[in-house]
């Protein structure tokens, strides 16, 4: 690929140099461009080498890159001005802070789709006419052997191709070095990126499936736990070679029936890299008496939970695959895994890590809701007042680094609850609702905060909706199901509820006993030493830490009851029966 000349400066730049300079950008974190802005930038070099050196049309990235329909009319719709805008600023902005440290950079100019490498003429020796002529004219070594003995100028050769061997060696072992230092850093892994296909079994459908497509395109970017694209990408990175990772590009493939009343979809999940088929299944939806809408909001809502949700298939995937030391995503999905697996032995862990990849990258608004969410949910096991301003700062600075995120309000929502700030609280956790009406994690962390205010009817409503078209049911939904069920006095379904989660935190400890309890169990006592293994002091802390989670003294009071009956000991001042 040849540069173009820039003010007399431009150098010609060769293939190589040109795709390593892009792929190290894309690689840069510093390099603050959107998913979209580096697919672009991706498509117009690719195009670039596969042949349209004068660069590409506009319809070609509306159509190819931005996902556009084939009747895309550019004099119309300026998306794609609007995108290379931003990505020439994005450019811009990154050369301008942190220089061309490969020696190359990358240039859109104004007019046409194309991109520019260039050289900085620092980069190449110059060196005008005359002295070119002189040093022609002149051999050193003459010079050199009119003044100098042959054997005095055999050993100054000899003395200069050692020192030239030696200067070789040293900087082989110093880039080898440096290959070995960088690839021994902590992988800095992304969102998975997804490329979604939908195709009708019936041309009649076709209407339909196309609208299906594009609810379930807006229904996955809401989760903003994945990145949406259009093209899968072809080209590995070179931070992917020097550092091998999982895969994290994904295909799902859907295909749209309908038989009679009802609509159905097919769909497969396949790692791009390796092909190997990951999951697939089938979504079906009686449409009988309803309307296409409606028949339509439920596939997407089937769909868009099996795939995006933190225990969704892919999110599964990317949280085992992930090494071990890996920093950024990896670090989110495990901070949520912990937390809905309600265990305290990996959260230590997942604070570090957050706090390492906030360090590397202080605009990610994923990592610091993480662990303003993780902060926040430390404050119902032990109060700490300056941890708490922590979380509340954090998810503050969350919300307005990514205002449309879901997991920021439920970051901002937690911590203003724990906090005492309930009806702002509320607010936050109703914004977030809205922002991501199917995901089922907001539903249930909602509705735990609303049973804990005592807003019973409303909190379980929202928990059943949670435990709807999922693989696994998130903790809190089925915490609040069975705390409602013992504030109902059903003791067995209590106990069947809380037995159904297998943590051991505090709380579904707690339960389990006290439903027990009520139903004088044999089994009370062998649960109550279980509960007092965890938390030796719970029986003098107990509505310490029930004040903590927000609970209403009342119902408190009805738990503590059960486990007086399992044979615990409480002070006796204080204690009531709820019912």
């Amino acid at each position: 690929m040849r540069a173009e000349e820039q003010h007399g400066a431009g150098q010609e730049v060769p293939c190589p140099e040109a795709l390593a300079e892009l792929e190290r950008l894309l690689a840069d974190e510093r390099f603050r461009a959107t998913e979209r802005s580096r697919s672009i930038l991706r498509y117009i070099v690719e195009q670039q080498f596969a042949g349209c050196a004068e660069g590409v049309k506009a319809y070609s990235i509306a159509v190819d890159v931005l996902g556009r329909q084939s009747n895309f009319d550019p004099s119309l719709d300026p998306i794609v001005r609007i995108e290379l805008s931003r990505l020439r600023s994005s450019l811009s902005q990154y050369y301008e802070a942190f220089g061309t440290e490969g020696g190359v950079t990358v240039q859109l100019p104004r007019g046409r789709y194309v991109a520019v490498f260039t050289l900085p003429p620092g980069n190449f020796p110059h060196v005008d006419a005359e002295e070119h002529s002189a040093v022609v004219d002149v051999d050193p070594i003459d010079v050199v052997s009119a003044q100098v003995s042959p054997t005095v100028v055999s050993a100054a050769r000899s003395w200069s191709w050692l020192a030239v061997a030696t200067l070789g060696l040293l900087m082989i072992a110093a880039v080898a070095g440096g290959v070995a230092v960088y690839a021994s850093r902590p992988i800095m892994t992304a969102k998975p990126t997804v490329v979604i296909t939908l195709a009708a079994m019936d041309e009649a459908l076709r209407g339909e499936a196309s609208v299906t497509r594009d609810m379930l395109l807006t229904a996955l970017t809401q989760f903003q736990t994945l990145t949406v694209s259009q093209v899968p990408r072809r080209e590995r990175p070179l931070a992917s070679v020097l550092r091998p990772a999982k895969s994290n590009t994904y295909a799902i493939d859907m295909k749209y029936y309908g038989d009679g009343h009802d609509r159905s979809i097919w769909w497969q999940i396949v790692d791009t890299e390796t092909g190997d088929l990951l999951k697939s299944g089938l979504e079906r939806v009686d449409a009988t008496g309803r309307t296409a809408a409606a028949v339509r909001g439920e596939l997407v809502a089937q769909l868009a939970r099996r795939f995006a949700t933190i225990r969704g298939v892919i999110n599964n995937i990317e949280t085992h695959n992930a090494a071990e030391r890996s920093l950024g995503n990896a670090c989110v999905l495990r901070a949520e895994y912990e937390l809905d697996g309600g265990g305290a032995s990996g959260i230590g862990q997942t604070i570090g890590c957050l706090e390492r990849t906030i360090a590397a990258n202080s605009y990610d608004a994923d990592a610091t809701a993480a662990l303003a969410t993780v902060l926040a949910a430390e404050q119902a096991e032990a109060a700490d007042d300056s941890k708490m301003a922590r979380a509340l700062e954090l998810a503050g600075r969350a919300v307005s680094l990514a205002p449309l995120s879901d997991r920021a309000h439920i970051a901002l929502m937690l911590a203003q609850f724990y906090s005492g700030r309930m009806d702002a609280a509320l607010a936050e956790g109703n914004r977030a609702l809205a922002l991501n009406p199917n995901n089922p994690d907001v539903a249930a962390k909602l509705a735990l905060v609303l049973f804990s205010s005592g807003y019973f009817d409303a909190g379980i409503s929202l928990a059943r909706d949670a435990g709807k078209s999922v693989d696994v049911v998130p903790r809190d939904a089925v915490l609040v199901l069975a705390l409602d069920a013992y504030r109902r006095r059903d003791w067995s379904e209590a106990s069947l509820l809380a037995e159904q989660t297998s943590d051991s935190a505090f709380l579904i400890s707690v339960l389990r006993v006290a439903a027990l309890g009520q139903l004088g169990s044999d089994e009370a006592a062998p649960r109550l030493a279980e509960l007092r293994q965890l938390a030796p002091d719970f029986e003098t802390t107990f509505r310490k830490r029930m004040a903590q989670r927000r609970y209403q003294p009342v119902f408190s009071a009805s738990i503590e009851e059960g486990l007086t009956k399992a044979g615990a000991r409480f002070k006796v001042e204080g204690v009531a029966t709820a019912f």
